[in-house]
């Protein structure tokens, strides 16, 4: 017999659909995490005492121990390296900020950006101050010192907008911010495991070989994670791939142009012998090809793995 109410039961909500789950976290938190990722990309840097290389154009001659801290290694042998340590930083924030998006709140996005931003401003603006005390008053110092602010200021917004991708973009466009950092992560890497500083003399013999293949790794990891089944997702692939190709091929170059001292003063020639070299290196088969293969074949593997595990678990569910 029934009657014309009927007592509703009781729902029991999972503990993993419980609403404290997806509770948004705060603010404060959000831009200490980018705080702490621009650390993080900062941390080969760091390990190595941050005792500012010997400057070709310093006003006074100074030993290497006593050269000033800096926040960012500035020198034209490691261009490579000021961009990789703001991007990887830069990255870094946005795969957290991409694996928390439930949990981040209107303006969160904003949070993780300022938070990497300050870290890099505060580190550039310091290592400027020092840099350009230190070197000679002359036109070639004030060109030099312009030079590498224009690199790390190019770097900064890059990082921001890698950031951006990973964090927020479809897919498509996430593997290509990805892909970014990818390409510096063997400058990186070597940094990491080779700190060149007063404390830190030599470095394993195979450490080179090693870290060379991280890119394509790494790209090809993205890329299977991100897949190719939309047109937007294969052109980031297809994109990437050549981003793996030309990139290496542009660092080298720039690594070699930028730090010849016999054509500091010639930039035309400079520019020339840049342009060369990364036309060798851009067209050398055994430079350019095996690390292609090596992305492609990470991700195919990736992306039949992927097929796999999906197909088995349609199987499951209609068990």
């Amino acid at each position: 017999m029934t009657t014309g109410h009927e007592v509703q039961q009781p729902t029991i909500t999972p503990a993993s659909d419980h609403p404290r789950s997806t509770r948004p976290l705060p603010r404060w938190l959000l831009l200490l995490i980018g705080v702490g990722s621009a650390v993080f990309g900062l941390l080969p840097w760091l390990i190595t005492g941050l005792r500012l290389p010997l400057q070709n154009l310093w006003a006074t001659d100074t030993l290497p121990g006593d050269m000033p801290l800096v926040l960012l290694p500035f020198s034209q042998y490691a261009v490579s390296l000021i961009v990789a340590v703001i991007v990887i930083g830069s990255a870094a924030a946005g795969v957290v900020a991409r694996s928390i998006r439930r949990r981040t709140p209107k303006g969160g996005l904003a949070m993780f950006v300022l938070g990497v931003a300050v870290v890099d401003l505060v580190a550039l603006t310091q290592t400027a101050v020092v840099v350009g005390g230190g070197l000679r008053d002359d036109s070639m110092s004030s060109l030099y010192l312009t030079a590498l602010l224009a690199c790390a200021g190019t770097a900064i917004v890059l990082g921001l907008g890698v950031l951006a991708l990973i964090a927020r973009a479809p897919r498509g466009g996430a593997v290509i911010g990805l892909a970014v950092p990818a390409l510096l992560s063997s400058v990186w890497l070597h940094a990491l495991l080779s700190p060149q500083g007063p404390a830190f003399i030599g470095e394993p013999s195979w450490l080179f070989d090693a870290v060379r293949w991280a890119p394509p790794v790494l790209i090809g990891a993205a890329i299977a994670w991100g897949g190719v089944n939309t047109v937007g997702r294969l052109i980031a692939a297809v994109a990437s791939l050549l981003m793996l190709w030309i990139t290496p091929a542009l660092l080298t170059a720039v690594a070699n142009a930028v730090g010849s001292r016999v054509l500091a003063r010639y930039l035309g020639e400079m520019l020339d012998y840049g342009i060369s070299v990364f036309r060798a290196a851009l067209f050398e088969p055994n430079l350019a090809v095996p690390p292609l293969v090596v992305a492609v074949v990470v991700a195919g593997a990736g992306i039949a793995a992927r097929m796999l595990l999906t197909r088995r678990a349609l199987r499951q569910v209609r068990s």
